[in-house]
């Protein structure tokens, strides 16, 4: 009994031990299968996550970019602001730069800074030995005209008694002439040396010439130059300029237009009314009239000149002020007129993406002219009907060359989204 026991205690015991590992074995399988099935469900997680986001991807693009819009060119007949960038001067026949025609020492400036002068007006006294010696030659040349006038006629007598052969009489005649030449260039100079015409009319003993010389005003005006003191010696140059005298009731403007704006000379004429505004006083136009409209292009500044003449009475305006001149155009003139932010200039040249289908666009260049701060005429490249690309041209452009072709479509030259 004992031995069955033992023998039934130790076959109970090897079993024992035997179901101990399939026990583990089995706990093992389960907890891998547990493993395995989260793995399976993590996997097909993702999976249906990839599917959900591809369709997204393959949205339309009008979604991603919704801000790019269209319109079409069209013809307008608005009147319209052509802005000009300027700078005011004096006006061409409102001022003077003056000079003096001698060579001479200052005695007295008569003329301040700043002071109103009238045409005429003393503005300094020279002391000129110029005007001296050419009077001491005048009174020479005239008493010369008389004695050779006198020979003249004493002469044509005797000729006419006989007593004088014909070649004498030619003779008398002939430094005669000499005579009343070298009296006129004589004259000539002193009327140079601005001596008054009236005072050599009178004769010789009534003259009351000297060697003072007063330099005159040539206009009415303000003196807004001086470079002259008292005591200073003038060598008489025409470049050297003592004094600008200057009408700041009358001012002018002068604008340039740009090579790519003179189209729209056609559509100003001289007499035209224009507005004048500067930085100084924002809110206030200054009526003006156009004058004159250049013929030639400035090869510096590659610009045509265009001068307005602008009353300024209450003397606001200063010339060399920065100033913008805005005429009205197009009101009588049907114009193509795009808006400026449809424009996208590269290297110096114009373009516009051009709709030719759906989400294609093609690039295509113009030539256009400012007409104002938002709209720009098209001179060459569009025609009226034509669909462009008017809001959104940067993100267009953005997308140049990310296209990839496939096999069953090519690239367009530009594709983007539109809003219509």
């Amino acid at each position: 009994m004992t031995s069955q026991v033992k023998v039934g205690a130790k076959a109970e015991g090897m079993n024992e031990s035997r179901r101990h590992p399939f026990t583990l074995t089995v706990s093992t399988l389960a907890l891998a299968c547990l493993v395995l099935s989260a793995c399976g469900r993590g996997e097909e997680s993702a999976v249906s996550h990839a599917a959900t986001t591809v369709p997204q991807k393959a949205a339309p693009a009008v979604e991603s970019h919704p801000r790019v819009e269209t319109s079409l060119v069209e013809l307008g007949s608005e009147a319209h602001d052509l802005s000009l960038a300027g700078k005011v001067a004096y006006g061409e026949d409102h001022y003077s730069r003056v000079s003096s025609p001698i060579q001479g020492r200052v005695l007295e400036v008569r003329a301040h800074l700043g002071e109103h002068v009238q045409a005429g007006s003393v503005l300094l006294v020279l002391d000129s030995q110029e005007i001296a010696q050419a009077y001491a030659e005048y009174a020479k040349e005239d008493s010369d005209l008389h004695y050779a006038t006198r020979a003249q006629e004493l002469a044509k007598d005797l000729y006419e008694n006989k007593a004088l052969p014909l070649k004498d009489l030619k003779q008398a005649e002939n430094e005669l002439i000499k005579a009343r030449a070298e009296f006129r260039r004589a004259k000539e100079r002193l009327l140079s040396l601005r001596v008054p015409a009236q005072e050599l009319e009178k004769p010789l003993e009534r003259q009351k010439i000297t060697s003072r010389f007063e330099m005159k005003s040539p206009l009415t005006g303000i003196v807004v130059e001086r470079n002259v003191t008292p005591g200073q010696s003038i060598g008489g140059e025409s470049n050297q300029v003592l004094f600008t005298v200057a009408d700041l009731d009358i001012l002018q403007v002068v604008a340039d237009v740009y090579e790519r704006d003179l189209a729209y000379l056609a559509l100003v004429k001289e007499g035209q009314l224009a507005k004048v505004s500067v930085e100084a006083y924002p809110d206030v136009s200054f009526p003006a009239t156009v004058t004159t409209i250049g013929d030639v292009v400035d090869p510096t500044s590659r610009t045509v000149k265009l001068h307005a003449l602008v009353n300024n009475k209450d003397h606001r305006l200063k010339p060399e002020m920065f100033a913008r001149l805005h005429i009205d155009v197009g009101e009588s003139q049907l114009l193509l007129m795009i808006p400026r932010d449809a424009v996208l200039e590269e290297d110096g040249k114009q373009f516009v993406y051009v709709v030719e289908g759906a989400d294609l666009y093609v690039k295509r260049e113009v030539k256009v002219s400012t007409i104002s701060p938002d709209q720009v005429r098209v001179l060459d490249g569009l025609a009226s009907g034509q669909r462009i690309v008017t809001k959104g041209v940067v993100l267009i452009k953005g997308q140049e060359g990310s296209c990839r072709p496939t096999k069953s479509r090519a690239c367009p030259p530009s594709s983007g989204p539109a809003k219509g």
